[in-house]
């Protein structure tokens, strides 16, 4: 038990280092406090470290401030006893700079064109009655590139102009029935299974992967009586989207969007399944909102090993999980390694970072199906264009056709 405490303190020690500003002043080494109030002194005398912070002072251990310190420091003594401390060398990692500020650059042109060659092949709903109705393709079109250009409906149609000069529609849609068509139920599945189509292209590079979820705002604000705390609480609402990234390039390849209330466990059986018919699945990580035996059978039928911590009263007991048992024992004998493969989740972190400061963390619809519909056209918008990117660093071919024919007619596309 105070094992898995110590490695909880060290984790966060190591998040606070990689993202605050730790610094070396007369008094010691000021670490800003996670809770966003004030922050704490870590003093080192060469042979150990004290904290200000109430868990240190408590319990008379190593807090989380003091590992971020020792993250960033070291401890060198030399042979007449001397303690020196001197900076570390913090890892770096190259960028590809000629080809990543290439693909900033034509990145909107070849937005146009990808998307165009993927809605070009939905097949229009047969006609009936009444007055025509607009090409669904260029409607879907005119959906996914408007979250892209992150303009309002008036501001967006000097950009169908363009697409229509340019051979990418055939008809311009009016902004009006472009938001009636976000309101449409049955566009939902076909948006989710374009999610699906974007991510094809690194089919054979991603095999590690990722679930979480995260939220994105609305218009409309709750209210309600507070018992606990004595007042009335005021919030925004929000959709929240469910989801799976590879943890290599980011892309997203299933999702699913619920009610902010809708729990994250249950989610995980169906976005692995449809990861699976598309890619070779080999680790799965999440957190612990995850764990659950179904879970892990679920994971190990898709021929991944689900890298998911326990839980502090979790048991060996496997109830019908051998899987269950196994991960159990690697958490407990092997924790280091386990968690080396576990913190590929924090990539999690890096995909809604992109989506959300490119496309907006929150949506402009006011119909439930339409903040739906748009949630989904930026999860589109953001696997076309890691798909962009990886084409001038990996030189990948973008290849959105469905694998069979089966596909394609559960898509809405044609052949």
């Amino acid at each position: 038990m105070q094992q898995e405490q110590m490695e909880v303190r060290k984790q966060r020690g190591y998040e606070i280092a990689k993202t605050s500003r730790i610094e070396k002043t007369d008094k010691g080494w000021k670490v800003p406090s996670q809770s966003g109030g004030g922050h704490y002194i870590v003093v080192s005398n060469g042979f150990g470290a004290e904290c200000n912070c109430p868990d240190h002072e408590l319990r008379k251990c190593k807090c989380k401030h003091i590992w971020a310190v020792e993250l960033i420091v070291t401890h060198e003594i030399d042979q007449e006893g001397n303690i020196t401390i001197t900076k570390t060398i913090r890892k770096t990692y190259s960028q590809d700079w000629k080809n990543y500020n290439l693909a900033q650059q034509k990145e909107k042109e070849m937005f146009m064109q990808l998307l165009a060659n993927i809605t070009k092949n939905i097949r229009q709903p047969a006609y009936n009655h009444g007055r025509p109705t607009n090409p669904l393709s260029d409607t879907i079109y005119s959906m996914v590139f408007k979250v892209y250009s992150t303009f309002s409906g008036r501001r967006f149609a000097s950009d169908m102009q363009t697409s229509k000069e340019n051979g990418f529609i055939e008809k311009r849609i009016p902004y009006n029935s472009m938001f009636d068509y976000f309101k449409k139920k049955e566009l939902t599945p076909l948006l989710a299974q374009i999610v699906q189509i974007t991510s094809l292209p690194l089919a054979t590079i991603e095999h590690n992967f990722a679930i979480d979820s995260t939220g994105f705002g609305t218009n409309q604000f709750q209210r309600w009586y507070s018992f606990k705390h004595g007042k009335e609480i005021n919030s925004r609402r929000w959709v929240k989207c469910h989801f799976i990234t590879g943890t290599k390039s980011n892309i997203i390849t299933s999702v699913k969007v619920t009610s902010e209330f809708d729990n994250d466990c249950p989610q995980l059986p169906e976005l692995v399944q449809q990861t699976a018919e598309n890619f070779d699945m080999q680790e799965v990580s999440a957190d612990k909102a995850y764990l659950s035996r179904d879970n892990m059978n679920v994971i190990k039928q898709a021929g991944a090993l689900p890298f998911i911590p326990f839980k502090s009263n979790s048991t060996d007991r496997a109830d019908g999980s051998y899987m269950w048992k196994k991960m159990y024992h690697y958490f407990m004998l092997n924790n280091e390694e386990f968690l080396q493969h576990y913190h590929k989740r924090s990539n999690v972190e890096t995909s809604v970072h992109m989506i959300k400061s490119k496309f907006g963390d929150c949506v402009r619809s006011k119909n439930w199906t339409a903040q739906i519909n748009e949630v989904l056209c930026k999860i589109i918008c953001h696997n076309i264009v890691v798909v962009i990117h990886e084409m001038h660093e990996l030189g990948i071919n973008p290849n959105f056709c469905p694998k069979s024919d089966e596909v394609a007619r559960n898509v809405g596309l044609s052949e």
